[in-house]
């Protein structure tokens, strides 16, 4: 026969009492604990889903007239910002626009633009850098004890294009030097931030195109691009990350529409070759000098 104190009730046995409210308080903070887990969870894949999907679906060009107001507006604002630059290389030729707006880490970068066939075979610059494109740099020479213009190269600048126009100078490089400058007609100031260059190609390319855009900031170094990556070399110093290129394709008669340039690979460290390296995985902030870049074909 069962002993009527053998059943025991939390009533009657107060540290029972206690147990079993522990143990209900701890399994509701599991079950609380496991619905947070799940929630971060889900909130994650849905991030991560809508950040790939708009990653894998991002056009690689866009249509003014498909554009939502709103972006048309913020546009529109962005590019009157724009400093305008205007080159004249065939007064009768057709109009053309590039605008590249400034991104986070631009600081005064140095850059050409040019248009070549889709062979690769270069047609004609459209701008470049004067400090470049004259071999002259307005900090270029500091033997009166302070800095004043005076002749300078940076082959490790603007490489690809240099390599393009396929003109060495005396010293061996394919930038320009001071004794054979480029005309007035394709250079200006290194723009201060964003601009708006409004130019023209030739009337007599009938076939598609490519625009590309070569931009280079100095001394702008990164976990991989170190400062003492190549110690020995002074023109890799005088660049840091190599220079940025970015390209688009055009069809004569496709006047009117906005074509956005991306990124296609980055120019030789040092600029002794021509090369274009299409892995980018180690350029980092060189990728954020320009926030945006387009070209338009026609007024």
């Amino acid at each position: 026969m069962m002993h009527k104190n053998s059943i025991l009730t939390k009533r009657q046995h107060p540290k029972m009492q206690k147990f079993m409210s522990h143990s209900t308080e701890v399994s509701s903070r599991k079950a609380f604990g496991s619905h947070v887990a799940a929630f971060a969870k889900f909130l994650m894949h849905t991030i991560m889903g809508v950040l790939l999907v708009g990653f894998h679906t991002m056009p690689s060009f866009s249509i003014t007239g498909n554009e939502p107001e709103r972006q048309r507006r913020g546009r529109a604002a962005r590019n009157a910002e724009l400093q305008e630059i205007r080159t004249t290389l065939q007064p009768d030729g057709v109009p053309l626009i590039v605008s590249v707006e400034r991104g986070t880490a631009h600081n005064h970068p140095l850059m050409a633009i040019w248009i070549e066939d889709l062979e690769g075979n270069y047609i004609q610059t459209l701008f470049v850098a004067q400090s470049i494109a004259k071999g002259t740099f307005a900090f270029g020479d500091p033997s009166s004890g302070k800095w004043m213009p005076g002749p300078i190269q940076r082959p490790a600048s603007l490489p690809y294009w240099a390599h393009k126009r396929g003109i060495k100078s005396e010293t061996g490089w394919f930038v320009p030097h001071h004794n054979d400058p480029m005309p007035d007609a394709i250079t200006g100031a290194t723009p201060k931030a964003g601009f708006r260059l409004v130019t023209q190609i030739p009337n007599n390319i009938y076939a598609p195109f490519n625009v590309l855009l070569e931009i280079n900031q100095s001394w702008d170094w990164n976990y991989y691009w170190t400062n003492n990556k190549f110690p020995h070399d002074m023109q890799y110093f005088s660049s840091a990350q190599p220079a940025v290129v970015y390209r688009v394709t055009l069809m004569p008669g496709q006047t009117q529409t906005v074509f956005h340039m991306l990124p296609i690979g980055h120019s030789h460290w040092n600029g002794s070759t021509g090369e274009l390296f299409t892995n980018l995985s180690t350029i980092t902030t060189a990728l954020q000098i320009v926030r945006r870049a387009t070209v338009t074909l026609g007024n």
